[in-house]
């Protein structure tokens, strides 16, 4: 994936085990929040801990990109507007976030967005893995048929409310085990047989 997308529409506790791992009820609807554009950073590239967090944090994600236009839309024609899969890993500085009334700043740091280079296609996602890795550990894995709501189900939720537009990405939630980063760590989140990105932590200067 080379063009920057329009918009980073993220879905929150989409994993029953991450919900109850951070203390919340598995939401009723698909909880949405937005990542800054500016935040994308690629495979090689690091990740820098502001000085304004002391709780930086991995979520590996299943990151789906759109490749039509679509407003309202069904399940089904949801589903056909894929364009491909990423792996994607939001970066929290979880302090913050859960300081403010809402989760921009928390989410919203430049290089708090890794995306790895884009598979192209629709697969099965109720099969599809990720795995996040700090260090060359597992700290995370995760599979499409444990989130909450399905792909095509979010998907089609979000174009209630906004237009999906080609090149936008929709992070899908993360599993259980979000744990923290430090300078010095190397992160990694893979979409197995899809895409992966690893990325260097480092300090802000």
């Amino acid at each position: 994936m080379t063009d920057r997308p329009g918009k980073i529409v993220c879905v929150g506790r989409n994993y029953r085990e991450h919900a109850k791992e951070m203390g919340n009820a598995v939401p009723v609807e698909p909880l949405l929040f937005l990542k800054p554009s500016s935040a994308i950073i690629h495979s090689g590239q690091a990740v820098v801990s502001p000085r304004l967090t002391r709780q930086l944090e991995h979520e590996g994600e299943i990151g789906v990109v759109i490749g039509m236009p679509i407003r309202r839309a069904t399940e089904a024609q949801a589903r056909a507007a894929i364009r491909g899969v990423v792996a994607l890993n939001d970066i929290t500085a979880r302090d913050l976030q859960k300081s403010d009334a809402q989760w921009t700043r928390g989410k919203g740091f430049d290089t708090f967005c890794p995306i790895g280079p884009e598979w192209s296609g629709i697969p099965d996602f109720a099969s599809l893995e990720v795995v996040t890795r700090v260090n060359g550990v597992v700290r995370q894995r995760g599979t499409g048929a444990e989130m909450v709501f399905s792909v095509p189900a979010l998907l089609a939720y979000i174009s209630q409310v906004m237009t999906l537009e080609p090149g936008d990405i929709v992070a899908t939630g993360t599993p259980a085990g979000v744990g923290p980063l430090i300078p010095g760590d190397t992160v990694e989140v893979e979409v197995v047989g899809c895409s992966s990105v690893s990325n260097p932590v480092i300090a802000e200067a």
